[in-house]
């Protein structure tokens, strides 16, 4: 079969074949109908050797249908299209009960890894899915329209419904960044959310895509957003700061908007940290850097998105384009999102 690896550190990602896999004991096999790119697969080929093993397949948003049953597998068929749920745990813990693998405390030490993080992705005409329980129903949902929710949909879903008692009538959520992941978030928050959002962003055509999408207003992300804000709040600030970049000058936008007892959730990995106590950021306001979503979250974007409350922009690419769409969503040239058809 054929796949999109990242095979030597610092070069870019390269289209290969590969043999396809066999489902083992548990296993399924997919054949893939659609996968995202995601700026954290460029994290991923930013880092050092040896934090990964290469050559690895990419891809962490996947989609498909049923295409093979390893031995004992069950609750799936042959031709069942199905969303991969890519954050992967030991499923026995406690954490993992709740449906929140997110945050299993032992998957790392047992060396569990998630799709395109670690373990072989969806960039691939075939993807093997440990466990049933990684799946969810996609039904009569779109595979190019969808796929990018089970990140770029869970993620924001799963830092909004964190903060949603800080979100009522007459607050106000700010969204730093307005691509893959948020202009997506500004949909949710409208949707489940009675906030006035604003969003920010350097790109005047992400700034256009966000009113689009819903933002009540966007600005430009510069030293003037925060006065801004506070003008457009009466002094108070945002009760919620989501910033999709996690740059350290967003982070200090969001330190310098965010109200007194609010909230900043970091949800971009753009290497910025951000101190808080006091005389940094304002009193009883809380730091946060979820991950992810639960897969419970993940059924519950798919069901918003089935009742036509949220969608994602997208760009389609062939699997010999996705190096081409690696390079533009470096270049910050993808609007929404790139997805990618096997």
């Amino acid at each position: 079969m054929r796949a999109v690896q990242y095979r030597t550190v610092g070069s870019p990602p390269e289209v290969v074949e590969i043999p396809t896999p066999e489902p083992g004991p548990g296993q399924v096999r997919l054949r893939v109908t659609a996968a995202g790119l995601c700026h954290s697969d460029e994290f991923v080929m930013s880092l050092p050797e040896g934090v990964y093993e290469l050559p690895l397949t990419l891809g962490h948003e996947g989609v498909g249908v049923v295409d093979a049953l390893g031995p004992g597998a069950a609750g799936v068929s042959v031709g069942d299209a199905v969303a991969v749920y890519g954050a992967w745990g030991c499923g026995v813990c406690h954490a993992c009960a709740r449906g929140a693998e997110n945050y299993c405390p032992h998957a790392s030490s047992l060396g569990i890894q998630p799709p395109g993080l670690g373990a072989p992705g969806a960039l691939a005409e075939y993807l093997i899915v440990d466990d049933v329980r990684h799946l969810v129903p996609l039904g009569d949902l779109d595979p190019v329209a969808a796929v990018s929710l089970t990140d770029a949909g869970l993620t924001p879903y799963h830092s909004i419904v964190s903060s949603l008692d800080a979100l009522p009538a007459g607050s106000t959520a700010v969204v730093i960044g307005v691509g893959g992941l948020g202009h997506v978030g500004i949909q949710i928050l409208r949707a489940i959310t009675g906030a006035t959002v604003i969003a920010l962003d350097v790109d005047e055509e992400k700034q256009k895509l966000a009113r689009e999408v819903g933002a009540h207003r966007a600005l430009h992300s510069d030293e003037s957003a925060v006065a801004a804000i506070r003008d457009l709040t009466g002094g108070v600030g945002a009760q919620v700061v989501f910033d999709f970049v996690g740059a350290p000058p967003t982070l200090e936008i969001a330190r310098q908007a965010v109200a007194a007892g609010g909230r900043i959730e970091i949800v971009g990995i753009g290497g910025g940290t951000l101190a808080t106590g006091f005389f940094s950021t304002p009193m009883g306001a809380s730091v946060r850097a979820p991950y992810w979503g639960t897969r419970a979250e993940l059924i519950e974007v798919l069901d918003l998105a089935r009742a036509g409350a949220i969608h994602v922009e997208t760009e389609r690419f062939t699997l010999d384009e996705a190096p081409e769409a690696y390079r533009r969503l470096h270049e910050g040239a993808i609007r929404g999102r790139a997805v990618v058809v096997p």
